[in-house]
């Protein structure tokens, strides 16, 4: 007798969850869902690669200013250049002849 009890309490869970997904899979259709989500994926892939393309050419741009700022401040502090102690060294060097 509890069998029967049980087999008819699994029967009717199964019953419902049949029903459950006819009702959603009619409501929601899987190849809707995995579309949108190749869309999404693609989409996503398109604002990483839009990302990193800006990212580079800010970078560029932060590091051509920044050159730009250490050549005036070396300018206006009248620091040394590299030209500069390369000249030194040639005249050193054509003194010493």
């Amino acid at each position: 007798m509890n069998d029967d009890k049980n087999r008819d309490l699994l029967y009717t869970i199964l019953g419902g969850a049949m029903l459950l997904k006819d009702r959603f899979a009619s409501e929601l259709n899987i190849d809707d869902i995995f579309k949108k989500a190749e869309k999404s994926k693609e989409d996503i892939e398109a604002n990483v690669a839009e990302t990193f393309t800006k990212a580079s050419e800010q970078k560029d741009a932060i590091e051509s200013e920044l050159k730009t700022k250490i050549k005036t401040i070396v300018d206006e502090l009248g620091l040394a250049t590299k030209a500069d102690i390369d000249e030194l060294k040639e005249l050193i060097k054509n003194q010493k002849s």
